[in-house]
């Protein structure tokens, strides 16, 4: 079963890359005994991706990352294992399954992204900054240098922003992201500013991403759903009524020859196919 792991990721844990919330998911998921699939070969790993990392130092509503499980686990139990053995700063709020098909995948389905950007205490401009930004998104073009791995190449930004408006101090952005076009807040806002005659300091901005979004539109048209509007929440009832079980004290009398690829509550990986006379109710 393919599932979408939507989580926050907030106060320190911002400052962590996304190599180490990978490894950290590792962990937890591990701690948590979520039955997750892996891949096959010389050096099995974990079969996780991520939708699209985001930049240390910035916070975020919606991270999303999908897994394989072997066995069904429904969206509540699952999402209290991985909070109770999780650390503060990133929290799981979702845990919905999606089809199988490798076209469902996070990563490439991104398409567009919501951002809220602020400046940090003492770094706003004394100026008026904030009452041109409609006159700005107006604009029929807005060039901008965008920073490549060949260096940097002028691109027009204006077909990439959606949207942009400012409140109490608040700037709201929805911009085009994803492999094929992304675009990035502090960007817009540096361009913005720019036409102002304003250059802000380094690390003037707090950046929050607030959601993630696949375009189910058609014919150019587009329509932008949030990534875990694709899948649907794992109900306990379902999982009952198609014989899957996740405890071991649901299956007193079952033996553990018919769950080849379960491992014990106590960590061991050992085959269930190997120990054919102990039951589940004599390893809980």
């Amino acid at each position: 079963m393919r599932v979408r792991v939507k989580f926050s990721k907030y106060s320190i844990m911002k400052f962590i890359g996304h190599l180490d919330v990978m490894r950290y998911f590792q962990k937890a998921i591990r701690r948590a005994g979520i039955d997750i699939a892996y891949s096959e070969g010389i050096s099995p790993h974990m079969i996780m991706s991520f939708a699209q990392p985001l930049g240390v130092g910035l916070t975020s509503d919606a991270e999303y990352m999908d897994i394989e499980v072997r066995t069904p686990i429904a969206s509540r139990e699952a999402i209290d294992r991985l909070n109770r053995v999780g650390v503060e700063g990133i929290t799981v709020t979702e845990w919905k399954q999606i089809p199988q098909d490798k076209a469902s995948k996070a990563m490439t389905l991104v398409a567009a992204a919501d951002y809220q950007l602020r400046f940090r205490k003492g770094y706003a401009p004394k100026l008026d900054w904030q009452s041109n930004i409609s006159h700005f998104q107006a604009q029929k073009s807005i060039p901008a240098l965008k920073k490549t791995k060949k260096g940097e190449k002028e691109i027009d930004i204006r077909p990439l922003i959606y949207d942009m408006h400012v409140n109490a101090g608040t700037v709201y952005l929805q911009l085009s992201a994803g492999s094929e076009a992304n675009l990035k807040p502090e960007l817009v806002m540096d361009t913005y500013l720019a036409t102002l005659g304003i250059t802000p300091e380094p690390f003037s901005y707090e950046i929050h991403r607030a959601e993630l979004y696949a375009d189910i539109g058609r014919e150019g048209k587009r329509k932008l759903v949030p990534l875990g509007a694709l899948g649907h929440d794992v109900e306990a009832a379902v999982i009952r009524n198609d014989g899957h079980n996740d405890s071991h004290d649901d299956c007193n009398n079952d033996n553990c020859s018919d769950r080849h690829n379960d491992s014990c509550d106590d960590g061991h990986s050992d085959n269930c196919d190997d120990r054919r006379d102990v039951t589940c109710e004599e390893r809980a």
